[in-house]
């Protein structure tokens, strides 16, 4: 902790010295008190009334709370503590930009204050600015290595930066400080799952609710998990357990939204709808109302209704992080040029694995796909990993004096002995030629599906960070003519190599089509590739509910009912003549 004012003269304390200390409060570290000495009139009024601030704090009555600290700063009384304070109330009502204007001023006044860092971080962190939120977090570290509230929000920003393994050893050394730590349990827990851990991740929720029966966010981030490794109706029922200790817990009605809940309690879906939901909500918790509102919606086929939330949801969300369009784009431009590239001539790696590349637009029939594959015994799906990128910028670093293929198999070796292997991350599409070029035994499965149905699919995802287009349906629509364009050319020249998987004729005669392309595979027909709802795998993707589900042609044309919204997107299609009919 932070030496307080007067701890230096404690030996010389007279009685009405007041001795308080720091609590922790909610998302940040406030101050109750501190060791004051009041014996001067002007000192006592002063204390007297930022105490008075200070208990109303810690006692949860936040709007007292309010008052007294406005009151304070309005009669130009100058303290760090109350500036800190007062910063985490106004962070809490989602008012960031005044939380960290006051933040600042406490660390102006205080430069060695531990928890004002911290705060500072958290704040930055919800304002979008990671980079910032890491160095001030890591400053409260510095100050305080042993604080270990700055381990845990400092894992959480290491998160949002994609450095997971950074983020699990941070929230692991919070763990380490505090061992009843169920915030660092609850953290580590998402950590854990965004890394495929999902058994570990599970245990460490429940870990985090065995400390903490009531955990509203521990029941929410459990039912994500149990939804995660199939078990939907557990995930129902956590999540709704979630909902009963928080009425406001935005993520908890998303993920409930998802689920094919039951009918037994409504009362959720009235507090989902209720004007009083998006009182003082940030950003991001406004987006999960507005997603959570258009799937129930979207149920009860009250599309236009549906539409309307959809478009406030992406609305937010590109304010949130501007669409990547562009990168795409480009991307594939470049690696296209790339795929011609002569290569150097160097001994020729032989493997022995067989290598499948599952590409395309995500919510094309991707996951049912890895299912229906991962059904035999000697296939291992990798899921969504880009260790063909990383294998392809370690490859270029070298020179391409090693062999791409070798760097690629280690890197697979690491997570498997079986030789068959499913890489699902879709962007692939865009190495497709350097894949068929210089990877021996690779095959690549492009999934496409009617464009349109494709584009509302992924506009109704709600997709985390890495694929800011999918919240526009113009940027949405041309990435997906992109990645067709792009598919297109690498068929044209390696068309052995690359085999069509047309979703829509998949889900409406699934025992024709996946014959078809086990028999591509040149691997030995099983029934059990046709029930792939029955493979116990664990699932990470968007689709994590639909594939636990028999194979079915519902979602065949469901664009028609969203066919105002996606004005934009028909507009475009409809000036390229392979589209006209499909779109009409």
């Amino acid at each position: 902790m932070i030496k307080k004012p007067g701890q230096e003269k404690k030996r010389n304390k007279k009685k009405n010295e007041i001795k308080i200390f720091n609590v922790p409060f909610d998302s940040g570290e406030i101050i109750k008190n501190s060791t004051i000495n009041t014996n001067t009139p002007s000192n006592n009024y002063k204390e007297k009334i930022i105490n008075q601030a200070f208990n109303f704090h810690a006692q949860g009555n936040i709007s007292e709370a309010e008052k007294y600290y406005k009151k304070i700063i309005n009669k130009g009384l100058i303290d760090y503590r109350v500036f800190s304070n007062y910063g985490i109330i106004l962070k809490n009502q989602g008012k960031l930009k005044e939380a960290e204007l006051l933040t600042r001023k406490a660390i102006k006044l205080k430069t060695n204050y531990a928890e004002a860092y911290s705060n500072l971080g958290n704040i930055l962190r919800d304002l979008r600015k990671s980079k910032e939120a890491e160095l001030s977090t890591r400053k409260a570290i510095e100050l305080n290595p042993n604080f270990a509230d700055a381990h845990l929000n400092l894992g959480n920003i290491l998160r949002d930066l994609g450095k997971l393994k950074e983020a699990e050893l941070s929230t692991r050394k919070a763990i380490e400080l505090k061992h009843d730590f169920a915030k660092a349990h609850c953290n580590l827990g998402i950590i854990l799952k965004d890394l495929g851990k999902l058994k570990e991740a599970e245990l460490s929720t429940l870990k985090a609710i065995e400390l903490k029966t009531n955990y509203a966010e521990a029941y929410s981030n459990l039912g994500n998990i149990l939804k995660d490794l199939g078990k939907l109706k557990e995930a129902e029922l956590s999540t709704r357990k979630a909902i009963e200790l928080n009425a406001d817990d935005a993520k908890a009605y998303y993920l409930l939204s998802l689920l094919e809940y039951s009918n037994e309690n409504k009362r959720w879906q009235n507090q989902l709808f209720s004007k009083d939901i998006l009182k003082n909500k940030l950003e991001k918790d406004q987006i999960d109302i507005y997603f959570a509102r258009a799937n129930i919606l979207h149920k009860e086929k009250n599309y236009e209704e549906s539409s309307k939330y959809l478009e406030l949801a992406n609305k937010l969300k590109l304010n949130f992080n501007p669409s990547n369009s562009d990168n795409f784009i480009n991307k594939s431009k470049k690696l296209l040029i790339e795929s011609y590239k002569k290569e150097i001539t160097k001994k020729e790696y032989k493997s022995s694995s067989e290598s499948i590349f599952i590409v395309g637009m995500f919510r094309s029939g991707s996951t049912l796909l890895e299912s229906i594959l991962s059904m035999s015994n000697n296939v291992y799906d990798l899921g969504e990993v880009n260790i063909l990128e990383e294998s392809f910028l370690q490859w270029n670093k070298s020179k391409q004096e090693t062999n791409l293929a070798k760097l690629y198999d280690e890197k697979v070796n690491n997570k498997t002995k079986l030789n068959i292997t499913t890489n699902k991350w879709l962007y692939n599409y865009q190495y497709a030629g350097i894949i068929a070029r210089h990877i021996p035994n690779a095959k690549i499965i492009h999934c496409h599906r009617h464009p349109l149905d494709n584009i509302l699919s992924i506009y109704r995802a709600h997709f985390s960070s890495g694929s800011e287009f999918s919240s526009s349906i113009i940027d949405c629509t041309r990435v997906y003519l992109d990645q067709e364009e792009i598919m297109s050319k690498y068929k044209n020249r390696f068309r052995s190599k690359i085999y069509d998987l047309n979703y829509d004729s998949l889900v409406r005669n699934p025992n024709q089509e996946i014959k078809s392309l086990i028999s591509w595979l040149d691997w030995k027909w099983d029934k059990t590739y046709l029930t792939p709802h029955l493979n116990p795998r664990s699932v990470l993707t968007a689709s994590n509910v639909q594939v636990r589900s028999p194979i079915n042609a519902k979602s065949i044309g469901g664009w028609k009912n969203y066919k105002d919204m996606l004005k934009p997107a028909i507009e475009i299609l409809t000036q390229i003549d392979r589209y006209q009919d499909l779109v009409a």
